[in-house]
């Protein structure tokens, strides 16, 4: 066979039969044959005991295959991609372009057209560089999520069936360009409000459905992006299209040595994007992901468990971009308080840590808090006068660092008239104090957090993962609680537990709630706590970050979806839903055993805090700064300062318990999530002993 006769060979032919026997798959049924292959042996078990000869062997010699032996049925083998691309596109032209080499050792390049689009493949033959080549035109249509996406790009027409519910949308285009209105130049900053934005829509994100009926309703769809599809290209290669000559930047590198990070910065169009990855290719990639993502409306990973999910609210920042610049923000501190990872308390499983943003650039924001931890308190060094940390998982100590810097804001604005304007807080016309506008906090953690977010998503999503495959078994949503002295989760009981003080010290084991579980009250009843809640109003975050693990759907069911029913919230409560994201640069798993210690940092203080997770005390057995006693303390004399503006009146506050109790709209509240988990089958919140509470400051 002469190169002309190759040239303009159909793959639709002889090399489909071709690569259908040498792949030992047996030939579609009622597929058309060419004149004298009715005897084509079929998996071996034809009844013909003929000879056949394959097509091309090795330099053009024929070659003969006896007929093999009757084998038991076995999996049918996967097509290679020439079979896959003909019956996607019967009819394709491959064309022989090049071919270089010796003789002994040829390298031919075909190419074939898709399209409009010329791929090409390289190989020691001609039937591996169509392969290649088949290949090739093949990746381009894998980008999209689903069926009708990639018949639209192959050019085919749209079936009359279209879903327009569906999280990812497959409708053409051109059926909304007649409703677009101009994209003001500032909308990029915004997404999930009721403007205009591109960014605004669920489409572009991949909300769950439940929720996307909702936000249809309050925003636009999304403005189509006017640029080509990514074909299976990277990121620098589609960057590069739109905006040629870039320059990428090398700006820090990071990280333990088996988990380093590497930053990457392209100014593009006045504006500069930062990436992060394990090596500087990926972190290039990344950072023009970001661009693509932030001037073009292109988003390249369009697994959906892998989707952020936008906040209902106002957000001031596109989801990619500010949950890698949080995360890069915590772990970049986590390493200065580490000496760089060297110092042995750096050892850790779970990273956690909250950032303060006060307006719409990133580089603005501030590192409030970083913690570590994976462990509880063993039942018998429970403190009955606060002295003790109860729960020392890395996200709960965050959260406790949280409260501690509040407690420094009030504190702050109340010292005098130069530091109010300094102060996070500014007096409410309801009484008591409100966040300033725009002030919003980002809660960071390494990984999912234990109990329901994490159970069912013990793997990174993958890219054919099209979410939670069984969202109604009885188990999803399930309150858990933490194993005392130990790490992973087990469900509450059916009936009520009510835990005692001699029960525990008497080696009934200490039950505390699952961080899953945690998240989802902060999400009713705001991360201020119940003492706070007498000066300040409910304060929520804008954003769950996951350094890996990260489930859209699991997630979204765990911290407010499996609540969705809640009723009677007092005023000024509500069911929060932030903002959820992984990162671009997932963490990779962090091996070996679980250190015993949690290490804590709030914004002001000189180094870490390192707690015996045990004992919640520190390694010479004094008290936490982050304990219920400490916070009491201060929560007092901020009192003795402001009795006379308090959200709720306490006339003479004794016992810790007590004053808790007197957040009357607070306990309102928590009675109400309480009501909320039972009455969706979850189960009954396990409390401490009451005996934890019952403390007073011997001043």
């Amino acid at each position: 066979m002469d190169i002309d006769d190759e040239e303009n060979m159909s793959s639709s032919s002889t090399d489909v039969k071709e690569n259908r026997n040498v792949d030992n798959v047996p030939p579609k049924e009622g597929g058309g044959q060419g004149a004298g292959e009715g005897t084509q042996l079929s998996n071996g078990g034809g009844s013909s005991s003929r000879k056949r000869p394959l097509e091309e062997g090795n330099n053009g010699h024929s070659k003969f295959r006896l007929k093999k032996r009757k084998k038991t049925p076995g999996p049918i083998l996967p097509k290679n991609a020439l079979m896959q691309l003909n019956e996607i596109k019967p009819g394709l032209q491959y064309k022989l372009l090049s071919q270089t080499g010796p003789v002994h050792a040829p390298m031919f390049v075909m190419a074939v057209e898709v399209n409009g689009q010329v791929f090409e493949g390289s190989g020691p033959t001609k039937k591996k560089a169509k392969l290649h080549a088949a290949e090739k035109a093949l990746r381009s249509f894998v980008q999209f999520p689903n069926a009708s996406e990639a018949h639209l790009a192959m050019g085919r027409t749209l079936s009359v069936n279209t879903d327009f519910t569906s999280d990812q949308a497959d409708f053409p285009d051109t059926l909304f360009n007649g409703f677009e209105t101009p994209v003001p130049s500032d909308a990029s900053f915004y997404l999930g409000s009721n403007g205009d934005g591109s960014f605004s829509s669920s489409g572009d994100y991949g909300l769950p459905s439940s929720a996307v009926a909702s936000s249809l309703s309050q925003s636009p769809l999304p403005a189509p992006s006017p640029y080509p599809s990514a074909s299976g290209k990277n990121p620098v290669m589609i960057l590069n299209e739109l905006r040629p000559g870039l320059k990428y930047e090398f700006l820090s590198e990071s990280g333990e040595s088996h988990a380093k990070n590497f930053v990457m910065a392209v100014a593009v169009d006045g504006q500069t994007f930062e990436g992060s990855g394990r090596n500087k290719k990926l972190a290039k990639a990344r950072a023009a992901q970001s661009a693509l993502a932030s001037l073009f409306n292109m988003q390249l990973d369009q697994t959906p468990s892998r989707q952020p999910i936008p906040s209902e609210g106002l957000q001031l920042h596109l989801p990619q971009v500010l949950a890698d610049a949080v995360a890069r923000l915590v772990v970049d501190k986590f390493s200065d308080l580490t000496e760089n990872f060297t110092s042995p308390h750096a050892r850790r499983k779970v990273l956690a840590g909250i950032v303060m943003t006060t307006g719409t650039d990133v580089k603005d924001a501030l590192v409030i808090s970083v913690s570590t931890g994976t462990k509880c308190i063993n039942g018998e060094y429970m403190s009955d006068r606060g002295l003790a940390l109860n729960d020392c998982h890395a996200e709960i100590i965050s959260r406790r660092c949280l409260l501690k810097f509040l407690y420094t804001q009030l504190e702050l604005y109340l010292s005098n008239k130069e530091d109010q304007q300094k102060s996070i807080f500014i007096k409410s016309e309801r009484g008591g104090f409100k966040l300033k506008e725009n002030v919003q906090f980002h809660l960071y953690i390494s990984t999912s957090p234990c109990g329901d977010a994490r159970i069912f998503s013990p793997h990174e999503a993958a890219q054919e993962d099209q979410g939670d495959r069984h969202p109604n078994r009885k188990a999803r949503g399930q309150l858990r609680t933490k194993i005392e002295s130990g790490e992973g989760t087990i469900p509450v009981r059916s009936t009520t537990t009510i835990q005692t003080w001699d029960g525990v010290l008497q080696g009934e084991r200490l039950l505390t709630m699952s961080c899953s579980d945690k998240i989802a009250r902060w999400n009713v009843l705001g991360i201020q706590g119940a003492l706070l809640s007498l000066f300040v109003e409910p304060i929520y975050f804008s954003s769950i970050i996951l350094g890996s693990l990260y489930h859209g759907d699991h997630l979204s069911r765990a911290v407010y979806q499996r609540i969705a029913e809640i009723e009677d919230l007092p005023p000024l409560y509500t069911l929060n839903r932030p903002l959820l994201s992984g990162i671009s640069n997932a963490e990779a798993r962090q091996p070996g055993k679980a250190p015993n210690f949690s290490v804590n940092w709030t914004v002001g203080d000189t180094g870490l805090e390192v707690i015996n997770a045990t004992t919640g005390k520190d390694e010479m057995g004094r008290a936490s700064r982050l304990c219920k006693h400490a916070f009491y303390s201060r929560w007092m004399r901020i009192h003795a300062k402001l009795s006379s503006s308090l959200r709720s009146k306490i006339l003479k506050p004794n016992l810790y318990h007590e004053t808790k109790q007197g957040a009357t709209e607070y306990q309102t509240a928590k009675e109400c999530l309480f009501k909320a988990f039972l009455k969706a089958g979850l189960g009954a919140w396990v409390e401490k002993p009451i005996e934890q509470d019952q403390f007073s400051l011997t001043v």
